[in-house]
């Protein structure tokens, strides 16, 4: 089924005034009303308030609300950037940007429940889950333990995710860990300070123990983790002092890192020996470390069957070519893993990849391929329509 041309300029109108407005995680309160009323013009059901600022729509197939139930999920929150893409409908929330768009995931969402509805041909119930704050801050975690599936429940549940790195046209699915489950990772030293000239040897200088402990944490995944198994940890940012002081020995340094991995053992594995170096330097150098590690991210696990139908739906739709050969876990981190341990279902990576589309997520460059909305529809449209019709079978 195509989807009308009409529809679809109007909803990359949308996307882009979504693009215009970022909010940050469990800020969505302008892009939620927004949603609602696109909701509202369709005649659609629905409910807000999960964590917050989530929004959940649903509707019933027009052979009957049947046994089965599936839902589908996009995320709605933008990233602390400010955006440099250029283009005539970039971010107008100053330090606040869609670069990894779920403006885009959002507008696809609506989009598949007005094919559904047009298309009403299912029995069951199809559930539309539009989640705040994945960018790190918890909230697919939030809506689980604010009763999303004891409310709503659901046989199983699909998520997708615009993928630069993908050809436009192909589609990443796995079994399995897809996306890397991530701790974020904070660190204080508490040296002693003093004149950088006079006294250094009276000090006990967080710098010089700051840049012990970056090289030192960055050869643990090629020394202590199984080179089988795939993991990253990554000091990100320092801060100690000032430029303005620059003969101070500081008292303080902080930083601030990440760990990922696909497995728990390895998680372990990454926090313990984190946690043995920082004692170490601690003892050594009669500084005081403060280690906090968060675990922000679970791994994010396809169930097979539902990576099968999933295989499934993507070959019906847009044939065997779609499929991206021999596609490859990635170590970025994505909430949706909170509500795969909760519910069966897959996630899946959408090419967006092309010729002027070539920045990757994160990047204040980036921009959404508005070429991939109707892939999105029609895919989000189909694993409801075959999930529904294996629950029934």
């Amino acid at each position: 089924m195509e989807i009308p041309a009409d529809t679809l300029e109007r909803l990359v109108a949308f996307r882009r005034e979504l693009h215009r407005w970022p909010e940050l995680g469990f800020q969505e309160q302008e892009t939620s009303r927004r949603v609602c009323e696109q909701l509202d013009a369709l005649g659609v059901d629905y409910v807000t308030g999960l964590a917050g600022t989530g929004v959940v729509a649903w509707l019933q197939g027009a052979r009957g609300a049947g046994a089965g139930s599936v839902g589908l999920r996009a995320d709605m929150d933008a990233l602390p950037l400010e955006e440099h893409s250029g283009v005539e409908y970039a971010s107008r929330n100053p330090g606040c940007m869609h670069a990894c768009g779920h403006d885009g995931h959002t507008t696809m969402l609506l989009g598949a429940i007005e094919h559904l509805q047009r298309y009403n041909d299912f029995d069951g119930t199809v559930y539309f889950v539009f989640q705040p704050a994945e960018e790190g801050v918890g909230g697919g975690k939030a809506m689980v333990g604010d009763g999303l599936f004891s409310r709503f429940p659901m046989g199983e549940i699909y998520g997708l995710h615009n993928a630069p790195g993908l050809p436009l046209g192909r589609f990443g699915i796995i079994p399995g860990p897809i996306m890397a489950g991530g701790d974020r990772v904070d660190i204080t030293i508490h040296g002693q300070g003093g004149h950088g000239g006079m006294n250094p040897h009276g000090c006990i200088d967080p710098v010089r123990i700051a840049a012990e402990l970056i090289q030192k944490a960055h050869t643990i995944v090629s020394r202590e983790i199984d080179p089988l198994s795939p993991a990253v940890l990554s000091i990100c940012a320092i801060q100690s002092g000032s430029l303005a002081g620059f003969n101070v020995i500081p008292h303080t340094a902080t930083l601030a890192g990440t760990m990922r991995f696909l497995d728990r053992a390895t998680a372990e594995r990454l926090r313990s020996s984190l946690r043995a170096l920082c004692a170490s330097l601690e003892q050594y150098y009669g500084a005081r470390i403060e280690l906090a590690i968060d675990d922000t991210f679970a791994v994010t696990v396809n169930h097979p069957e539902a990576t099968e139908a999933g295989i499934a739906v993507i070959r019906d739709s847009f044939g065997d070519d779609a499929l991206q050969p021999n596609h490859q876990p990635s170590m970025g981190s994505e909430d949706f893993a909170f509500m795969l341990e909760a519910c069966r279902g897959a996630y899946i990576h959408v090419g967006a990849g092309d010729e002027t589309h070539t920045h990757g997520l994160h990047s204040q460059q980036f921009d959404f391929n508005d070429r991939i909305i109707p892939d999105g529809i029609r895919l989000l449209a189909g694993l409801a329509r075959e999930s529904l019709a294996r629950q029934g079978g």
